[in-house]
């Protein structure tokens, strides 16, 4: 195999509180992801329970694809993307969530978005969640922590699902979902806002509160699955996973279990739930360990039984070294803490570069569940400099997304079914770690800066005509040098 398997979704990824903006326009409310500050590498973002004037909030702007939408799926068209994922922002549609009657103007937004995405023979892939929810159900009951919001948030999808129908195929429930299960997930992931907490980092943590939510947030995954396919029985409605692989630091046994119990924790507990129905054997002393007894009906059980998805998604950036030394396991510097890996490369960043990693998880994944995987999140996040004529030569990541491309065309030698590839970041915008512009992922430049200046003009990288002729190669051609005439 050569290229790729015919009618492949090559594309790219956005998320809506991420490059938006126009945050409070036509109705809009605000959601969680609005109350965050900026920050910058190594200086979280701070979660604000008011809006303070004095201080910045990079995703009220984001790179105001509210305005731009039409330009930006143009230039997708132009490279010649087959799918596009992109989210909804539930305060569009619910300003607070609680509305009987959804906004028309948030609806018509996204039936614009998606008709011009149409109009190109784009296919949109969207996610209902992605880091954001109204910040009123924050306020009210602290999120998702409170089962009230599996009610309010079936609502909300069912609204979309049903306006959409015939001209949407492919959805996702929750971005990241397993995010809830670190303590940085409460407020990012869940909505909750415990007394003290004040930077994205370093949250109060209540385990069970942690827990309980990211129960509710099956629950309405499930229901929101059964309910889309009564919609519509075309509809395929996917979970999506943060990818975390973890290797054994050294032979050393200890590393070596470390390096396991991480890999099945992190990564297969949420998604054992939405794939296979079911807690996964390991659950009760996951709860255990952390203080948690659960609230888990005997209709939640058959809800989650009647509720599987379609498809498994997922993202992967990077993997990290596990070691029962502690200090070697928070050595390498990456959010998701970990030792260093002597044997790989890292970005500004300190995320270490390992696109063999992408090869492993694919046959892990497809070999635990063997239902159809998209790779809907992958790229490589760091500076790029703007030339004097305006070109941006960005080879580094033209390396990093060949070597990943390259992995996957492995795993479908291996036999992994692979539907779609959409990098994250196809165009720069907020980055969701630390609220800031300079970490930039996208084929297309945004002139936005960290301090909010900028005239929000696009210009195509040198990657974006990388990107084109492998697309239109299917895959075939990796080659890093095309002209872009």
């Amino acid at each position: 195999m050569n290229g790729f398997p015919e009618g492949f979704l090559w594309g790219g990824a956005t998320a809506a509180n991420q490059c938006e903006g126009g945050w409070d326009l036509d109705g809009k409310g605000v959601s969680c992801a609005e109350m965050c500050t900026n920050g910058a590498h190594k200086k979280p973002k701070r979660i604000t329970r008011t809006i303070e004037p004095d201080a910045l909030y990079p995703t009220h702007d984001g790179i105001d694809f509210y305005h731009h939408y039409k330009e930006d799926i143009a230039m997708f068209a132009e490279m010649g993307f087959k799918c596009y994922r992109f989210s909804i922002n539930w305060t569009r549609i619910y300003p607070t969530g609680f509305e009987e009657i959804p906004n028309e103007k948030g609806l018509q937004f996204y039936e614009n978005v998606i008709d011009e995405c149409l109009k190109y023979g784009i296919e949109p892939l969207i996610t209902l969640s992605h880091y954001e929810m109204p910040f009123a159900m924050c306020r009210e009951f602290n999120g998702w922590a409170d089962r009230r919001a599996i009610e309010l948030f079936v609502k909300y999808a069912g609204t979309v699902l049903r306006r959409f129908k015939g001209k949407v195929k492919y959805w996702l429930t929750f971005n990241e979902i397993n995010c809830g299960m670190l303590p940085m997930g409460n407020f990012m992931s869940l909505g909750i806002l415990h007394p003290g907490t004040e930077d994205i980092l370093h949250q109060v943590d209540v385990p069970q509160d942690r827990f309980q939510g990211l129960h509710h947030q099956f629950v309405a995954s499930a229901l929101t699955v059964r309910m889309a396919h009564e919609i519509d029985p075309d509809y395929k409605v996917g979970c999506m996973i943060a990818y975390m692989l973890s290797y054994p630091l050294t032979c050393d046994p200890g590393d070596v279990e470390l390096a396991r119990e991480r890999n099945t924790v992190n990564n297969y507990y949420c998604s054992d739930v939405m794939v296979r129905g079911s807690y996964p054997y390991f659950a009760p002393r996951v709860w255990k360990e952390n203080g948690v007894e659960l609230n888990i009906t005997d209709e939640d059980r058959e809800i989650l039984r009647a509720g599987t998805v379609d498809f498994y998604s997922h993202s992967y950036y990077m993997s990290i070294c596990a070691s029962c030394d502690p200090e070697k396991d928070k050595a390498s510097g990456n959010i998701l803490g970990g030792a260093r890996n002597p044997y790989l490369k890292a970005t500004a960043w300190d995320w270490q570069i390992d696109p063999m990693g992408l090869r492993i998880m694919l046959n892990e994944v497809y070999g635990r569940y063997g239902i159809p995987i998209m790779v809907v999140e992958n790229g490589l996040g760091t500076q790029d400099t703007v030339n004097e004529d305006g070109s941006i030569d960005d080879g580094y990541r033209i390396d990093y997304l060949r070597d990943h491309i390259k992995a996957m065309k492995e795993a479908l030698k291996d036999g992994v079914e692979i539907w779609g590839y959409t990098p994250w970041g196809c165009i720069d915008l907020v980055s969701n770690a630390d609220g800031e512009m300079a970490k930039r992922y996208g084929f297309i430049y945004v002139d936005k800066q960290d301090d909010g200046t900028g005239s929000y003009a696009r210009s195509r990288k040198k990657s974006f005509y990388w990107y084109k002729n492998v697309i239109a190669t299917n895959g075939r051609d990796l080659g890093e040098e095309v002209n872009a005439g």
